[in-house]
C-alpha cells in the first residue's frame, strides 16, 4: 500500500518548510501569494490530506460546520432542503471542511444542542436554515460571536443595507416575476396567484415578484401547504371566476410545487387542462407530472453560504461582520418551462 502524502513531502515539493505548509493550511493570510499558491500546487500534486484529529489539536478548530437536520415531514418540498444539504457537505470537502449534522423540535432545543456543540469544540461555526423574524437562534450566536450564515434572510426592515447578520437566500420575487411574465405572455393579464395565509416571510415575497407583474388587480387565492386544500381552494375559484374580464383566472402563478399540484388536479377536474400553471422549487414531482416551475438551485446557495463563512476559496470559519452591500448573497432561480 503505498504510504499517504505527508507535510514534509508538500514542503519539499513546494521547496518550503514545513511551517510555511502548515502556515497555509491554517492561517493563509499572512502568506505570501506567490508562496502560497506554490504550496496549494503541491497539495493537490500529492493529494495530501491534513490529519484532521491532529489539525484540531494544534488549531483549536474542529474543521466542522453544523447544521440542523429537519425532522422528515414528507410532502413534495422537502427535497430542496436534501439538496442543500447534500452540496453543503459536498463542496464543504472540497475545502477541507466537514458538515455536522443535528436535530431539534424546537428552537430553544436547537440552541441547547448549539451550545452543547460549541461548549464541546465540535464545531467551528453554523449554517441556520428556516429563519424567521425575531429568531432566537441567530440572535443566541450573535451574542456569543459564533460565526454562522443564514440560509433565509432575517426578515427586517432592511436586510440588504442594514443587516443583521450574515445570510444568504433564493430571490423569489424574481422567480415568480418571471413565472408570471412568462404566463402574461401566454393568457394576457388573467394571471392569479395561489399562495399561503399571508405572514409568512418568504410566501409574501413570492406574491410580491407576481404584484409587480398583475398589479393590485389580480386574483390572489390562498392556501395552507396542502395538496388537497390547494385542490379545493382552486376549484372553488376556478367555479366562481368569470370566463372573461376582471376576476378571470386563465392560468396561475403558485408558491410551491405542493400547491402546484393541487392547482393542477383542480383545473383537471373542472375540464380546463390547457390552463398553464407554474409551481416553485422544481421537485422531482413537478417534473413528473409535467409542471412548469421555480427552480432554487440550492448548490449555488451552498456556494454562497461558504463564501461568507469561510471566503471566496478559504477553509478557515470565522466571525464577520455584517457589513452592508456585503453580508448577503441572493441567488437568482431559474425558471423551467415544460
Amino acid at each position: 500500500m503505498a504510504k499517504a502524502p505527508t507535510v514534509e513531502d508538500v514542503a519539499r515539493i513546494a521547496g518550503v518548510s514545513r511551517q510555511t505548509v502548515s502556515n497555509v493550511l491554517n492561517t493563509p493570510g499572512i502568506v505570501r501569494d506567490s508562496t502560497r499558491l506554490r504550496v496549494e500546487s503541491a497539495i493537490a500534486e500529492l493529494g495530501y490530506r491534513p490529519h484532521i484529529a491532529a489539525r484540531a489539536l494544534r488549531t483549536r478548530r474542529s474543521s466542522a460546520i453544523g447544521i440542523h437536520l429537519d425532522p422528515y415531514a414528507g410532502g413534495v418540498s422537502g427535497v430542496v432542503l436534501d439538496r442543500f444539504v447534500h452540496a453543503l457537505t459536498e463542496r464543504a470537502g472540497e475545502r477541507g471542511l466537514r458538515v455536522l449534522l443535528y436535530a431539534a423540535r424546537s428552537a430553544d432545543e436547537e440552541i441547547e444542542r448549539m451550545r452543547e456543540l460549541v461548549e464541546g469544540g465540535e464545531v467551528d461555526g453554523f449554517v441556520v436554515t428556516g429563519t424567521f423574524h425575531g429568531d432566537p437562534r441567530t440572535g443566541w450566536l450573535l451574542e456569543r460571536d459564533v460565526p454562522f450564515v443564514a440560509f433565509g434572510r432575517p426578515w427586517g426592515l432592511d436586510d440588504v443595507d442594514d443587516p443583521a447578520h450574515l445570510w444568504v437566500d433564493v430571490d423569489g420575487a424574481a422567480g415568480t416575476r418571471a413565472a408570471s411574465s412568462h404566463l402574461a405572455g401566454l393568457v394576457g393579464d388573467a394571471v392569479a396567484f395561489l399562495g399561503w395565509p399571508t405572514g409568512s416571510g418568504t410566501g409574501d415575497d413570492r406574491e410580491r415578484g407576481w404584484r409587480s407583474v398583475v398589479g393590485s388587480g389580480g386574483v390572489r387565492l390562498s392556501a395552507e401547504e396542502d395538496v388537497a386544500a390547494a385542490r379545493a381552494v382552486v376549484a372553488a375559484a376556478l367555479e366562481a371566476a368569470p370566463a372573461t374580464g376582471r376576476g378571470a383566472i386563465d392560468a396561475l402563478v403558485c408558491a410551491s410545487d405542493t400547491l402546484a399540484i393541487g392547482a393542477r388536479l383542480a383545473a383537471a377536474s373542472a375540464g380546463r387542462d390547457d390552463m398553464p400553471i407554474v409551481g416553485f422549487d422544481n421537485t422531482p414531482a413537478a417534473e413528473a407530472l409535467g409542471l412548469s416551475s421555480v427552480e432554487q438551485l440550492p448548490e449555488s446557495v451552498a456556494d454562497g453560504v461558504l463564501q461568507l463563512l469561510t471566503g471566496a476559496t478559504g477553509s478557515t470559519v470565522a466571525p464577520r461582520a455584517a457589513t452592508a452591500g456585503e453580508a448577503h448573497v441572493l441567488v437568482e432561480p431559474r425558471l423551467v418551462v415544460r
